[in-house]
């Protein structure tokens, strides 16, 4: 399930009421949790974080996060914990036991057959079609992947240990598990693997069905089974621990890694408030000039300080200690003397001095982020190519009431023409036939086969000349239409009807909020996601992703206000879309009349 990476629709604080409704929850799920544990895991004064996102097939699920971990993630209103919460509490599902290669394919998306199970001594675990139950490598008691039963532990023997055994919906590497702090798998040795033995059969069918000849037991071999599994789990999770380390230095520096480690002894409150502090210095050192002074606060902010946020952190004033941006300012006057703040008009607050000479300001480092890195990031998502729009033609495709017509240029019902295509193979037609009028060469003979084409049954006897224009637009009016679409570098995509514009319209929410949604970006090669941050960054309000109603691959944007102008701005200006595709650019606000 999150093999792929998934798309976060929200992230919010829990209320307290939810909090008591989750624990009762957690409490009902899993019994073997006791009532100081369930406290433990969903503690009332800590912050606890409630994501919601959908999978890359489509699935709504929630994330439960604790101290930038997710313990549970809930799916169609049923609770799953996830490996981080059973390396703390390993006994809290049953288990069943594999190979470590076998592993390597579960990170992959595959399910646990059978066959790749380890059935200890002491039999399988009592479990029923549809238990939760976990997935762990022999001789270790931590969990590398969580999942369903896909039938009971009395049919899996009833079965000979064959077909599918667990329906795996998480795993230790992927996407859920990368959501957290991407550490790995405790110690956990499991002392009840001691007696355990392993038969060639089970071993040739392991490899076969699961491993494909990963596993290499030669029989000249003096080990136990009980060393080779210990051996085995452990080469297992430390290549895959390996392989995440890779990636994680291959995606971030060792800077950030640092920046990293430093937050995690720091409370999300300090976080927030390092933050800002970086941001109001960077802005104060690279942004603002002079001449721009007496600036409004709401101005800077918006303009200036949110410009400086690293990629990949959200600025959010409310989440710091000071709460409100006019406290922040008035501390950074205060302690640091770096800015003096007046209120200029009533209830409206400006920067009106800058102290450029302050020893704070001047130590001050700016990031090795450039520019145009955090530009690309704030209106192209994780695009590192720059768009271009795709090049949009309009097809069609010959019917079956005018095949005749194209016979001789060997095109059947349902070929796919261009229309300069069309009219070349029907000038060759009418003058192969001889059909141009001697009198007028405006005007084309109306053959049998002309007739039966083109007209009605009540113009039979009426009609015997049309016009060449007239000609090709009774034509093409009765071909069906196709567009293709071909985006620089990739092959031509041709679908039938017409090409769907990007819709914008304006809908109401609440009382009297206004939000706008955005469809069909899609078409023209635009990922929603970017889009929707590159909007958020523009006018600095919220936006989410929503499912399309009645489509299961496309979504909506929906962002805060009556923002037409600026997605017009967006779609025309920085991705070229020509205007005949957009549609609802008239429902963007009109400006008021100076009176």
């Amino acid at each position: 399930m999150f093999a792929k990476p998934f798309r976060v629709k929200s992230n919010t604080a829990i209320k307290g009421s939810d909090r008591r409704k989750l624990k009762a929850d957690i409490s009902a799920a899993f019994s073997s949790l006791s009532a100081d544990e369930v406290s433990e895991l969903i503690p009332n004064k800590e912050e606890l974080n409630t994501v919601k996102i959908y999978t890359h097939k489509g699935d709504a699920v929630t994330i439960y996060v604790l101290h930038k971990n997710p313990l549970f993630f809930e799916l169609e209103k049923q609770l799953y914990p996830t490996v981080y919460l059973l390396w703390r509490y390993p006994a809290l599902l049953p288990t069943l036991k594999t190979w470590p290669p076998v592993l390597q394919k579960l990170v992959g998306g595959a399910d646990l057959m059978l066959p790749g199970v380890v059935v200890p001594s002491c039999g399988l675990p009592d479990v029923k079609q549809g238990d939760c139950c976990a997935v762990t490598v022999v001789n270790s008691r931590a969990a590398v992947a969580v999942g369903t039963a896909a039938v009971s532990s009395v049919e899996m023997h009833s079965l000979g240990m064959k077909g599918r055994g667990v329906c795996v919906l998480h795993t230790y590497m992927d996407y859920l598990w990368a959501f957290g702090d991407k550490s790995h798998p405790p110690s956990l040795p499991d002392e009840d693997d001691g007696g355990q033995e392993l038969s060639e059969e089970e071993c040739e069918a392991d490899e076969q069905v699961q491993a494909e000849g990963e596993v290499d037991q030669s029989p000249g071999e003096s080990q136990s089974p009980c060393e080779m599994g210990t051996e085995q789990a452990c080469s297992g999770i430390e290549e895959l621990s390996l392989a995440a380390c890779e990636e994680e230095k291959d995606e971030e520096g060792n800077e950030r890694e640092e920046a990293e480690d430093q937050d995690e002894e720091k409370t999300p409150q300090e976080i927030m408030d390092t933050l800002l502090l970086q941001c109001f210095l960077h802005a104060l050192k690279s942004k603002v000039k002079k001449s721009e002074l007496p600036l409004l606060t709401s101005t800077f902010l918006r303009n200036h300080m949110f410009s400086c946020c690293p990629s990949g952190k959200q600025l959010d004033i409310k989440k710091s200690s000071y709460k409100k941006l006019s406290k922040f300012l008035q501390a950074m006057e205060q302690q640091y003397r770096l800015v003096h703040v007046k209120e200029l008009t009533k209830g409206v607050e400006s920067i009106v001095e800058i102290d450029w000479k302050n020893q704070e300001l001047c130590s001050f480092k700016i990031p090795e982020e450039t520019d145009v890195e955090v530009a690309l990031q704030e209106n192209e998502g994780e695009r590192e190519l720059p768009y271009h729009p795709p090049e949009i033609t309009i097809l069609y495709s010959v019917s079956a009431r005018l095949e005749p017509l194209f016979l001789n240029a060997n095109k059947r019902k349902g070929a796919i023409l261009h229309p300069a295509e069309i009219r070349r193979i029907i000038t060759e037609y009418v003058k192969s036939n001889e059909l141009v009028n001697e009198n007028n060469k405006n005007y084309v003979k109306i053959n049998p086969t002309l007739c039966d084409c083109l007209l009605e049954k009540s113009e039979y006897q009426e009609i015997e000349f049309l016009k060449w224009d007239y000609l090709f637009s009774r034509i093409l009016g009765r071909m069906p239409e196709c567009h293709q679409v071909v985006f620089p570098g990739q092959a031509p995509v041709i679908k039938k009807g017409h090409i769907a514009p990007v819709d914008i319209s304006i809908a109401s929410r609440g009382s009297n909020k206004k939000v706008t949604l955005i469809k069909n970006l899609e078409a023209y090669g635009l990922d929603p996601a970017v889009v929707a941050t590159a909007l958020q960054h523009r006018v600095q309000a919220s936006s989410v992703l929503q499912p399309v109603p009645g489509s299961k691959d496309k979504v909506l944007v929906q962002i805060q206000g009556n923002q037409i102008h600026h997605v017009a701005n967006l779609l025309l200006d920085r991705y070229q879309l020509p205007r005949k595709y957009i549609q609802g650019l008239d429902k963007a606000p009109k400006s008021g009349k100076k009176k």
